[in-house]
C-alpha cells in the first residue's frame, strides 16, 4: 500500500522503490556522477596532449585506457541513462499513466545500469581496463592483438559491463514501448502525445533493435576473451565482421542519444516562444524516417574497407538523405522562434545552444558521407571534433531539460543569473575545446603524438576542457543551492507550457493524479470514476486543466486499490548478476589452461586465481534464490482500466511484452545466424564440412522440439480448461521434451570433445559451438522457468483461474523451436 511505502529520506526508500519518478531520479543522478567520471578522464588526456611529444601524467597504456574508457562511459553510461531518466519521470505523467507497465522491471533496469557501472570502473583495479578504443575494432580488442591489454580480466569486465548495461537498456525498452503503446490518457492519441513522449517512443524502438545487435556483438567478443573462440582471433574477415556488428548498432545510437535531446528542444521552444511547434506533424514524420533510416546507413563508418564502390557509394546516398529531415527539424524549430515571443530563459538559452552547435555538428557531418571525403578526414580529428559537435549538442539539450524540468522534480526554483552564467562558461568552454579539433584535423585520433604545428589547437583545446569543466561545477552548484535554500517552485513555473506534467503539484504525489486524467473532450480533464460520474459544481464537469486549475473533489471517495511501490528483489537480481559477472571476468586463464593441456593453444594469459571461479558459484547462488524469491513474490501493477491503446487495444500488456522482447532476441539470433553465414562465405562456404559427422542427432532434436511445442500447446489447452492434472502432466512433458534435447546435445558435444574438437580448435568449431550453446541457454532458461511453473502448480494450483502465463511461456518456448528449425540445416546439412 502507499501508505506505507518509506518516505523519501529513507535509505530503504532508495533501495526498493519501484516509483517511476524515484527510478528517474536515481537514473540521473546515477548518469551525473559517470558524467563527472568520464570527465575527469578527459581532463587526464588532455592534459597529455599539452604538447607535441606527448610527454605527460600518463603511459601509453594508461592513456589508451583514459581514452577508451572516456568514451565508453559517456556514450553508454552518461548520455543514454540521464536521457532515460527523464523519460522514467515524465513520460507517465505526460500521457497520463500512474507508472511504468512493469514497475519491478523498471528497478531492475536501474539496478543492471548502475552494477555495469561498477563494474567497469572495478576493471580499472583488475590490472587494468579495456583500453582497445571505444569501438572496440577487431583485432584490438582480442588481447593477443593488443598489447596494451596485458590485463585480460580487466578487459573482460569491462565488456561484460557493457553486455550487463545492454540488458538492462532491452528491459527497459520492453517496459517503455508497452507503456507508451497501451497505457496513454483516455483521448490522447498517438498523434497528439507530446513531442518529448514523441521523441522516446522513436528511441525506444531504434534501442529495442539496435541494442540487440550490440549485444549479440558483445557476446561474440565475450565468448573470445573468455572462452578463446576464434570469431575475431583471426585474419578470416573479423575486422569487417565486427564493424558491420557495431556499426548496425553504432549508427542508430546518435540518434538514440540525440532524439530525447531533439524532445527537449521541441518542448522548451514550444513553452519559451509561447507558440505550438511550427509544422508538428511533418516534424513527427521526419522523425520517423530517421529511425527508420538509421539502420540503413552504418556502411558509411565502413568506407576504408574493401568493400565494393558500388555499395558505397549507395551508403553514401542514404547518408546524405537522412540529414534531409533533420533540415525539417532545424528549420521547424528556427521558425517556430521567429513566429514566437522569446523568453531567454536558462533553459531556451541551453535549448538554442544545442540547436546551434548540432547546425555545425551535422554539415561537418555531410562531409564525412562523402566517400571522396572521408578517405581523407576517417581517423583524425576531424571525426573527433564532428562526433563531439553532435553528441555534445545533445548534452548541451539534456542540460536545459534538467534545468527547465528541475522545479517539477524537486519543488525548488533556481537562480536564473548563475544559470545563465553557466550557459555562457559551458557555450564558451564547448567551442574552444572541440574547434580547435577542426584546425587539428590532421591529428590521428586516439593517438598522442602529433605535429608540432598542431600544438598551439590542442593547447586551445585542453584550455577549452577545463572551461567546459568549469561549467559543470557552476551547474552542481546552482542545482545544490537551488536544493538547499532555493524559493518553492509553483505548480507550473512556465507561463506557457502545454504537457500534463505541469498539470500536477511540484513535485508529484507518489501515484500522480487523485482522479482519471482524461482527454475526450479535446483538452486535459480530471475524470473522478470513483464517484460514478464526474462531480459538478453548478451543472459544469469537475475538470483540471494543464493551466493548473485546481479539480474539484468529490466529498466521499470511496476506499482504492492502491498499486504498489516496493520490491527489494530487483536489487537482489542486480547484486547476483554482479557477482556473476565480476567472476565470469577471471575465468579466462583456466580456459587457457585447459587448452594448453590438450595442445590447442600456447597459453600466455596469467596464473589463475581461485577466487574467480568460487565468485562465479556464488553469483549462481545467489540469482537463483532471488529470482525465485522474484516470481514468488505478490506484487500490484494493474494495467489501465480505460486507456487508448491504438494499435494494440487486443493484446495485454504482458503479452505484448513477451513479442517485444522476442523481436530484440530475432535480431541477436540473426546477427549470430548473420556472423556464421558471413565467415564461412568469407572463408569459402567448401573449406570446412559441417562441424557434426552425422545430421541424425539433429534431425532427432528437431523432433523433440517439434513435439514439445506441441505439449505446449496442450498444457494452454488444460489451463483454460481448468485440468490440473492435465496441465501437470504436459508441463512436466514439455520439461523431460527439453531435459531430453540437452541429453543429444550434451553426447553430441561429448563425443566431439573425445575427438579432440573443442571450440577453440578452429573458426568452424567456434561458429557451431557458440550459435548452438547460445540457442542450448535459451532451452535451458525456458526449462528453469517451466521447473518454477510446475512448482507452482503443485503448491498453490496456479493458472487455473488465469492461464495466460502458460500462454506466454508458449510464445517462448515456440520462439526457441522455431530458431532451432533455422540451426539444424544451417550447422547439419549444408
Amino acid at each position: 500500500m502507499a501508505d506505507d511505502f518509506p518516505p523519501m529520506t529513507s535509505v530503504k526508500r532508495w533501495l526498493v522503490t519501484t516509483n517511476h519518478k524515484d527510478v528517474g531520479i536515481l537514473y540521473i543522478a546515477t548518469a551525473l556522477f559517470f558524467l563527472i567520471f568520464g570527465g575527469i578522464l578527459a581532463l587526464l588526456f588532455r592534459v597529455q596532449l599539452w604538447e607535441a611529444g606527448g610527454t605527460g601524467i600518463l603511459s601509453d597504456s594508461a592513456y589508451n585506457q583514459s581514452v577508451t574508457a572516456h568514451g565508453l562511459l559517456m556514450v553508454f553510461w552518461f548520455l543514454s541513462p540521464v536521457a532515460s531518466g527523464f523519460a522514467n519521470y515524465l513520460v507517465p505523467l505526460q500521457i497520463g499513466a500512474k507508472d511504468l507497465a512493469f514497475p519491478r522491471l523498471n528497478a531492475l533496469s536501474y539496478w543492471f545500469y548502475l552494477f555495469s557501472g561498477i563494474l567497469i570502473m572495478l576493471s580499472f583495479f583488475q590490472g587494468g581496463t579495456f583500453g582497445g578504443g571505444w569501438t572496440m575494432y577487431a583485432p584490438l580488442n582480442v588481447p593477443t592483438y593488443s598489447p596494451a591489454m596485458e590485463a585480460t580480466t580487466g578487459g573482460n569486465a569491462t565488456i561484460l559491463a557493457l553486455i550487463l548495461f545492454t540488458i538492462s537498456i532491452t528491459i527497459g525498452t520492453v517496459n517503455f514501448l508497452v507503456t507508451i503503446h497501451r497505457s496513454r490518457a483516455e483521448g490522447l492519441g498517438l498523434w497528439n502525445i507530446p513531442l518529448f513522449t514523441w521523441s522516446w517512443l522513436l528511441t525506444v524502438w531504434m534501442m529495442l533493435f539496435a541494442f540487440a545487435a550490440l549485444l549479440a556483438a558483445l557476446l561474440l567478443l565475450a565468448t573470445d576473451r573468455i572462452l578463446l573462440t576464434q570469431y575475431f582471433a583471426t585474419d578470416q574477415g573479423s575486422g569487417l565482421l565486427w564493424a558491420h556488428l557495431f556499426w548496425f548498432f553504432g549508427h542508430p545510437e546518435v540518434y538514440i542519444v540525440f532524439f530525447p535531446a531533439l524532445g527537449i528542444m521541441f518542448e522548451t521552444f514550444q513553452t519559451f516562444t509561447g507558440r505550438r511547434l511550427v509544422g508538428r506533424k511533418w516534424v513527427i514524420i521526419a522523425m520517423v524516417l530517421v529511425a527508420v533510416q538509421s539502420f540503413l546507413v552504418w556502411m558509411h563508418h565502413m568506407f576504408l574497407t574493401t568493400i565494393n564502390l558500388e555499395i558505397k557509394t549507395l551508403m553514401m546516398a542514404t547518408t546524405i538523405g537522412i540529414s534531409l529531415p533533420f533540415d525539417l527539424m532545424v528549420f521547424a524549430l528556427i521558425y517556430t522562434m521567429v513566429k514566437g515571443r522569446v523568453r531567454f530563459t536558462t533553459p531556451f538559452l541551453f535549448s538554442l545552444g544545442a540547436l546551434v552547435l548540432f547546425i555545425l555538428g551535422g554539415i561537418t557531418g555531410v562531409f564525412l558521407g562523402a566517400v571522396v571525403l572521408d578517405y581523407e578526414f576517417r581517423g583524425t580529428y576531424w571525426v573527433v571534433a564532428h562526433f563531439h559537435y553532435v553528441m555534445v549538442s545533445g548534452v548541451t539539450a539534456l542540460i536545459a531539460g534538467l534545468y527547465y524540468w528541475w522545479p517539477k522534480i524537486t519543488g525548488k526554483m533556481y537562480d536564473e543569473f548563475l544559470g545563465k552564467l553557466n550557459f555562457a562558461v559551458y557555450f564558451i568552454g564547448f567551442n574552444l575545446l572541440y574547434f580547435p579539433m577542426f584546425l587539428a584535423w590532421e591529428t590521428p585520433r586516439r593517438v598522442f603524438h602529433y605535429g608540432e604545428g598542431m600544438e598551439i589547437y590542442h593547447q586551445l583545446a585542453t584550455i577549452g576542457a577545463f572551461v567546459l569543466g568549469a561549467s559543470f561545477l557552476i551547474l552542481f552548484y546552482t542545482l545544490g543551492k537551488s536544493l538547499v535554500s532555493g524559493p518553492d517552485a509553483p505548480d507550473n513555473p512556465w507561463e506557457f507550457s502545454r504537457t500534463a506534467e505541469w498539470a500536477v503539484p511540484s513535485p508529484p504525489p507518489l501515484e500522480n493524479w487523485d482522479d482519471r486524467p482524461s482527454y475526450a473532450s479535446g483538452r486535459l480533464e480530471f475524470v473522478d470514476d470513483t464517484a460514478g460520474e464526474a462531480a459538478t459544481d453548478g451543472g459544469v464537469p469537475a475538470t483540471q486543466t494543464a493551466r493548473g486549475e485546481l479539480a474539484t473533489k468529490h466529498e466521499s471517495h470511496a476506499e482504492e486499490e492502491h498499486p504498489d511501490h516496493a520490491s527489494i528483489w530487483p536489487l537482489g537480481i542486480g547484486i547476483g548478476t554482479f557477482v556473476l559477472f565480476l567472476g565470469l571476468s577471471g575465468l579466462t586463464p583456466y580456459i587457457a589452461d585447459f587448452a594448453a593441456a590438450t595442445g590447442q593453444i600456447d597459453p600466455s594469459t596469467p596464473e589463475p586465481n581461485i577466487a574467480y571461479p568460487i565468485i562465479t558459484a556464488l553469483g549462481l547462488v545467489i540469482l537463483a534464490y532471488v529470482l525465485f524469491e522474484f516470481g514468488r513474490e505478490s506484487f500490484h501493477a494493474p494495467e489501465m482500466a480505460i486507456a487508448e491503446r491504438w494499435p494494440f487495444e487486443g493484446v495485454g500488456n504482458t503479452k505484448f511484452g513477451v513479442w517485444v522482447f522476442l523481436a530484440s532476441d530475432v535480431v541477436v539470433f540473426g546477427a549470430f545466424i548473420g556472423a556464421y553465414l558471413f565467415m564461412r562465405i568469407h572463408a569459402g562456404w567448401d573449406t570446412w564440412s559441417p562441424v557434426p559427422p552425422e545430421a541424425w542427432p539433429g534431425l532427432l532434436n528437431t523432433y523433440i522440439l517439434l513435439t514439445s511445442s506441441f505439449t505446449v500447446i496442450l498444457a494452454l489447452v488444460m489451463a483454460e480448461r481448468q485440468n490440473k492434472k492435465g496441465l501437470l502432466a504436459t508441463m512436466s512433458a514439455t520439461l523431460l521434451l527439453g531435459l531430453s534435447f540437452l541429453g543429444v546435445k550434451a553426447w553430441e558435444w561429448s563425443d566431439k570433445f573425445a575427438h579432440g574438437e573443442y571450440w577453440f580448435s578452429g573458426l568452424e568449431y567456434s561458429l557451431y559451438y557458440v550459435t548452438t550453446g547460445l540457442h542450448g541457454l535459451h532451452v535451458v532458461l525456458g526449462l528453469l522457468v517451466a521447473i518454477f511453473m510446475i512448482f507452482r502448480i503443485i503448491t498453490i494450483d496456479a493458472y487455473m483461474e488465469d492461464s495466460r502465463p502458460v500462454e506466454f511461456f508458449g510464445l517462448y518456448w515456440h520462439f526457441v523451436d522455431i530458431v532451432w528449425v533455422f540451426l539444424f540445416p544451417l550447422f547439419y546439412l549444408m
